[in-house]
């Protein structure tokens, strides 16, 4: 089953945000968490999601930030403020790269932009976007558990897409929160979004799929179960293949970055489903995977 639209994917998670951008209520019980930090722009969405769903937010122990990209981010510090007592969650990399001026800045600038462009009658300092910051109060690696009620989640790293991307295993649910770790879905096709470096991208895969899940959560696009989980795993790896492939021979026609990015990022927007991402998040992705495989060929 394809699981695309907020609601609930099993008696314990439930999708909340939007289709293009969203995050995950994990209901332990005793304790929950938010996985996930999405664009500022879906705080007004996940904010009537979570009363919907009759959970007390003095449940609500963990905020989970998966990787410190301006969208997988942009909600922290809105909850942060309104719930002081939960507990914000990172990799090691990832609470380095938020104590980081230029990335601070760069990820309140493209939430302000996103949100200018989807939502612009909202002010941005009412999401907490403005003076953007978040403080780790718990920094998490490998082999790591968050017990959460009645449930355990199991902190793999999965680098490839960022530097500092984790993903978390609930076996109670079989389930794997991959955030972006292994592509996005676009209809048939999948999008290879390997930013930072594509071998530890490959590696990951397997990493993430050695544990056969039943459940593949993505933070664009939901997630998969059952026959649609086991067929997106080895499409995951080919997808991964070609656009190794799409870059590499890319590159070689025009030996352009800007060109290349323009090139790819066509194509994919071209395909993809309509609200999925602006065309400038594209470039952002593709420009990154496009500027990794030029020094790959200026070191040889």
């Amino acid at each position: 089953m394809i699981i695309d639209q907020p609601g609930k994917v099993t008696e314990t998670i439930t999708l909340l945000g939007k289709p293009e951008n969203c995050v995950y209520l994990v209901d332990g019980g005793d304790a929950c968490a938010i996985l996930g930090g999405g664009l500022a722009a879906i705080i007004p969405d996940v904010e009537t999601q979570i009363a919907t769903t009759g959970v007390d937010p003095q449940r609500i122990k963990y905020l989970v930030i998966q990787h410190s990209h301006f969208d997988h981010c942009g909600i922290v510090p809105y909850f942060k403020n309104k719930w002081p007592w939960v507990e914000v969650v990172a990799s090691p990399r990832a609470q380095t790269l938020l104590s980081t001026p230029k990335a601070v800045a760069n990820i309140e600038k493209f939430n302000t932009r996103h949100l200018k462009e989807t939502l612009p009658q909202v002010d941005p300092n009412d999401l907490c976007i403005e003076g953007f910051t978040i403080k780790v109060d718990r920094v998490v690696g490998e082999g790591d558990v968050l017990p959460c009620g009645n449930v355990n989640l199991q902190v793999l790293e999965t680098p490839g897409h960022s530097t500092c991307s984790i993903s978390l295993y609930m076996p109670e649910e079989k389930a794997m929160f991959v955030s972006d770790a292994v592509g996005i879905s676009l209809g048939d096709r999948i999008f290879t979004a390997a930013n930072s470096n594509f071998d530890q991208y490959m590696e990951s895969l397997e990493k993430i799929f050695a544990f056969n899940p039943e459940i593949i959560l993505s933070e664009h696009r939901g997630g998969k179960t059952g026959v649609d989980c086991k067929k997106f795993m080895p499409a995951c790896r080919q997808a991964a293949r070609d656009m190794y492939k799409f870059v590499e021979e890319s590159f070689a026609r025009t030996g352009d970055i800007e060109k290349s990015t323009d090139e790819i990022a066509n194509q994919f927007m071209a395909s993809a489903p309509q609200g999925l991402l602006p065309l400038w998040v594209a470039k952002l992705v593709i420009g990154s995977m496009v500027y990794q495989f030029s020094r790959k060929v200026s070191k040889v």
